[in-house]
């Protein structure tokens, strides 16, 4: 284990118990009913946690990104629904605020959210863009001191329950990404609306769902720094939102780690442990080591964000590698359950179909890899 602050630790202690008290009991029936986790969500909102990594003066916690990290990954360690949810409100709905707002507008629009008191979505997704973010159809026209926004977006997270959304929206189709802007709206503005919610293979307590615009009319103080650099904000939320990603992996992938090693120690066949045989032996060594690997690299990135270093490449490894991790993990934790494995009556089938949007969801491991790529060949 890392060698971490006595907050770090505390975070830890304060958050799994409030994950194995309140999370963990209800993460099941979530699941099958495909329930959104409101209580739990009040109750983070209770614990600081929908503010944790935000000044105390816009209504955060002041805590550092590692803080944060680690309490993503104990929420995710019993319940990745409530842990998107989590990660989607502080990373991608406070994110481009707390990043390129204005004082004004991170008065108005962050203190509530990091206070728990607004719930925060992030609209970038379109069904012509996604992994080619600059795809971006939605149009923003510019009408006196207000944009009548019209489009849609797709796969958000939050935002059936979100008050303010952040979005992107073309200003400018002649500059092309560069003129891409992006804005803060409420929720309740006319001519927003939510579309069709998604039937996920997991995640299934988590809201999922489209948005749609239709001649909405956004402030033009409620713009999210220069109108040429909506795309650039929206990147930038992404890379740091890559280290809740790889954190909620981490704790999906420590969870049904435990799990397969109780059982391990329980489960008898030809009259000893299973836990016993080599074959066994081998897949919870490998599952640990992977983890121990994938924990290192979460907190890596953590840590050099909150050290004002450029962390780019070390966030794109973590999500990709505790992505992979995670779906690896779950994938050997139904193994050594075996039948029972594939069935609902453990997490672990659970915790499989759950994590594997890690490998998918602010941005895939192929873009990763290029990210990757590109900042080694930047730095040769």
């Amino acid at each position: 284990m890392l060698m971490l602050k006595e907050e770090h630790h505390q975070v830890r202690e304060m958050v799994r118990k409030f994950s194995e008290d309140v999370v963990a009991p209800r993460a099941r029936e979530l699941d099958e009913t495909e329930t959104f986790p409101h209580e739990a969500v009040k109750q983070m909102a209770e614990l600081g946690l929908l503010g944790l990594p935000y000044p105390e003066k816009y209504g955060g916690a002041g805590m550092d990104t590692l803080c944060y990290a680690i309490a993503v990954e104990e929420v995710a360690r019993v319940c990745a629904s409530t842990a998107i949810t989590l990660a989607a409100h502080v990373s991608l709905g406070c994110g481009p605020v707390y990043g390129s707002g204005t004082e004004a507008q991170k008065l108005r629009f962050l203190v509530p959210m990091a206070k728990g008191e607004a719930l925060g979505a992030f609209g970038l997704t379109e069904a012509n863009a996604g992994s080619d973010a600059a795809g971006t159809q939605t149009r923003a026209v510019k009408q006196g001191d207000a944009y009548r926004v019209n489009g849609s977006k797709i796969y958000i997270t939050n935002g059936s329950y979100a008050k303010y959304i952040t979005f992107t929206a073309v200003t400018d189709p002649a500059q092309g990404a560069n003129g891409i802007s992006a804005f803060i709206m409420d929720t309740a503005t006319p001519g927003f609306r939510v579309g069709k919610k998604e039937k996920k293979m997991g995640l299934r307590g988590s809201d999922t769902v489209e948005v749609v615009f239709e001649d909405c009319l956004v402030a033009a103080d409620q713009m999210l720094g220069e109108p040429t650099g909506g795309f650039k904000t929206f990147m930038r939320t992404l890379t740091g939102g890559r280290i809740s990603i790889g954190a909620l992996a981490l704790g999906v992938a420590q969870g049904a780690y435990e799990h397969a090693v109780k059982y391990a120690k329980v489960r008898h066949q030809f009259g000893q442990p299973i836990a016993s045989f080599q074959g066994v032996q081998f897949m919870i060594a490998d599952m640990g080591t992977q983890i121990e690997a994938a924990r290192h690299l979460v907190y890596h990135a953590a840590m050099l964000r909150d050290a004002g270093l450029e962390y780019t490449k070390e966030a794109s490894m973590a999500k990709l590698f505790a992505s992979e991790v995670g779906n690896w993990v779950t994938d050997k934790a139904i193994q050594i359950h075996g039948g029972i494995g594939y069935c609902r009556d453990v997490p672990v089938e659970r915790m499989h179909r759950d994590v594997k949007l890690m490998e998918i969801g602010e941005g895939t491991s192929e873009i990763q890899r290029m990210v990757i790529a590109r900042e080694i060949l930047r730095g040769a």
